[in-house]
């Protein structure tokens, strides 16, 4: 099943996309697409559900963040080999990871910020994992039986901020907007391999990525496994698994957004999204 959340920031209500790709509202079945709907007896109860028998929306309602509450978001740096040779970085061979706030958390289609004195904000597609149990000291055997679903993230970076500003990477990755999630939060029974999937975007109608999650450097299970060690993954948390190349600081001379620059990205199955990108 495809959930998702519309309405206004801050009173989106829920929703799911139904066969015939129209809107339906969800909200007299379950309050939120948060981490109470993650668990897998309370999805079997909503794969119940007919959609046709649920109010259509009408027109173009503002979709929000797919998924409500997220608590953390933690992103896997340089897991696609050829980003790491565009990065000038090695191959890393243990996952890097780094966390993104909630507070930069933000629709599909929300603007997206340039931050004061930013000179190198780029743009970075990425497949996201939501989990859907609490994960502690998980196998990589057991791994997916903690995934709920999927989402696409983009994963906005200051590169000044995150290497020239000394310190955690977190500096260049923590502005508001710079993880718009969805459109869709995706039931994982509908995507069968996380590791092949077509992921690609565009700045200003141009083709700058265009990768597949079959090429990361660490897996979806491998990634789990190893962050599991770390830190408890909570329901309803993201694991952001990294970008194939082609990122404004991988190109020749380096390219970064500014505001007016129109994003467009997506991943098979997953969705679309689209940003515009406005100064403060």
């Amino acid at each position: 099943m495809k959930f998702v959340r519309f309405g206004s920031a801050g009173a989106e209500r829920p929703g799911l996309i139904d066969g015939a790709g129209a809107l339906r509202d969800l909200s007299a079945i379950v309050s939120d697409i948060d981490l109470h709907l993650f668990n897998a007896s309370q999805l079997a109860k909503l794969h119940e559900i007919d959609p046709s028998e649920l109010p259509l929306v009408e027109g173009s309602p503002r979709l929000g963040p797919c998924v409500a509450g997220v608590r953390k978001i933690v992103c896997v740096g340089l897991n696609y080999t050829d980003h790491a040779a565009e990065s000038k970085m090695p191959v890393p061979t243990e996952p890097i990871l780094f966390l993104k706030p909630s507070s930069s958390i933000c629709g599909p289609f929300d603007d997206v910020e340039i931050p004061r004195g930013s000179q190198k904000t780029d743009w970075e597609v990425e497949l996201g994992v939501v989990i859907g149990r609490r994960a502690k000291y998980v196998s990589e055997a057991e791994a997916m039986n903690y995934v709920a679903g999927y989402c696409v993230v983009n994963d906005v970076s200051e590169r000044a901020f995150q290497l020239e500003r000394l310190g955690q990477w977190d500096k260049g990755k923590a502005h508001d907007t710079f993880a718009p999630i969805g459109p869709w939060f995706v039931t994982k029974d509908e995507i069968p391999d996380p590791q092949n999937l077509a992921l690609w975007l565009d700045v200003n109608g141009h083709r700058y990525q265009a990768g597949n999650t079959a090429n990361m450097v660490f897996g979806v299970e491998a990634l789990i496994a190893y962050i599991s060690n770390f830190m408890t993954l909570e329901p309803g948390d993201i694991i952001s698994t990294g970008t194939p190349a082609g990122v404004g600081m991988g190109q020749t001379p380096p390219k970064y957004l500014k505001p007016g620059d129109e994003i467009r990205l997506g991943i098979n199955g997953l969705g679309e999204q689209a940003q515009t990108c406005v100064g403060l």
